[in-house]
């Protein structure tokens, strides 16, 4: 009973968020957003701020249903506009399994197509942008390890999953991904995903690693030549690595203050977004999974210094644009509270807004992740339901107050 106290008045002042916010955010996202310098831009100039969600089962969730509009995609960019949020972070990928998108190389589901297609159209009717993501590194969705099996039943000569940065195979299979995704036609709207305003950005991979190079020069290799090639497709729209944003051997010093408990990912956080084509950087951000035993205060002092040491890298070394792509706080943790969960978020927040009010050049941060009402079998114990949780979505909804104004300074 007193969950259901509390999520009755939330329910009428997200009605009334709606309302006041509806100006601002159902009209459709029609203007590319673009760089210049380290600054990411609106059509009319003004500088592009955000607060923004990942939403990784849209196009699962969209494809499982009964129908694509029937499932609980427009319910959550519904409650994600009246918390103010503006950016979607989810994923154009399905590699292998049931209801992949690419079912083998080359081959198509195109029912889950569709359902990418809807949740496409219902971001650009709700007034949202789209970060999309076109393959994972992890296991999770078919990832890396999917299109080295298939290399592997086609005959390749591959070991390990790091293979998939290296073998001619595999890079083929992914350009030829790239080149289907980005000149799908959406069949709701008509309009080629390359020209479609609606997205902001691709993401070339979520969170890329190399067991085999801890230097990073495997990883930046393969995403100078995949780039390069989906610029080569699509030039109107923003481009991102997905990557952590751990340092490299370009950086060992930073790669031993900033790399947790000597994390190593394979990866070059300096030379991996060094490449031309790639618009702006990108970071994730997760203490309390890498420094597990530290104090709460300790690990959000490291947020905090893992932000301002990669904005300060982003402004002044690499002269582009930051988005934090991924943080969030998991309620699977022993110590898990509610309180602690807000004051996390407010934390990040807080740091977000101080770098963003120096230059500009932090555009904005996701957290991970945000789901409707009755998505449990989905959750990874990160997942937050905001008609349930009014006081995280107070404080999200805060903070895309702050970045709004801040953006309305320029």
């Amino acid at each position: 009973m007193a969950g259901y106290m509390t999520v009755l008045p939330y329910r009428c002042y997200l009605l009334a968020l709606l309302a006041i916010a509806g100006a601002v955010f159902t009209t459709p996202a029609t203007a590319f957003v673009s760089r210049k310098g380290n600054q990411l831009l609106r059509d009319d100039g003004s500088v592009f701020l955000f607060n923004g969600f990942n939403a990784y089962w849209m196009m699962i969730e969209a494809a499982t249903s009964p129908s694509p509009e029937a499932s609980r995609v427009s319910t959550a960019f519904r409650e994600a506009a009246a918390a103010g949020l503006s950016v979607c972070r989810t994923m154009a990928y399905k590699d292998g399994g049931e209801w992949a998108l690419q079912q083998s190389p080359g081959v198509y589901n195109e029912n889950v197509f569709k359902a990418l297609d809807f949740v496409v159209s219902e971001a650009k009717n709700q007034g949202f942008h789209l970060i999309l993501a076109l393959v994972n590194n992890w296991k999770d969705l078919g990832g890396r390890a999917q299109y080295v099996q298939w290399a592997r039943a086609a005959g390749a000569n591959v070991s390990t999953d790091d293979d998939f940065y290296t073998n001619p195979i595999i890079k083929e299979y992914y350009k030829n991904n790239v080149q289907k995704v980005l000149t799908r036609v959406n069949t709701y709207t008509n309009v080629a995903y390359r020209d479609d305003p609606t997205i902001m950005a691709w993401e070339l991979m979520n969170e890329p690693s190399c067991e085999v190079d801890v230097s990073g020069r495997t990883v930046t290799a393969w995403i100078q030549e995949m780039a390069a090639y989906t610029k080569s497709i699509d030039s109107k729209h923003l481009l991102g690595t997905g990557m952590v944003g751990f340092y490299g051997s370009s950086t060992p010093d930073k790669m031993q203050r900033y790399n947790p408990n000597a994390y190593q990912m394979g990866t070059d956080f300096i030379t991996a977004h060094q490449v031309n084509e790639i618009d702006f950087t990108t970071i994730h951000v997760y203490p309390d999974a890498w420094l597990p035993q530290q104090s709460e205060e300790n690990q959000k002092e490291f947020m905090r210094q893992y932000l301002w040491s990669h904005s300060d890298d982003s402004m002044k070394v690499l002269q582009k644009p930051m988005v934090l792509g991924e943080f969030g706080k998991n309620r699977m943790d022993p110590d898990f509270s509610e309180q602690l969960r807000n004051n996390y978020y407010t934390a990040v927040y807080d740091t977000v807004y101080r770098i963003a009010s120096v230059s500009y050049s932090l555009a904005g941060g996701l957290f991970w992740q945000l789901f409707p009402e009755g998505m449990e079998n989905y959750d990874d114990g990160f997942g937050i339901v905001l008609p349930q949780n009014p006081s995280v979505a107070a404080v999200v909804k805060k903070h895309s107050d702050k970045m709004r104004a801040l953006a309305g300074r320029t």
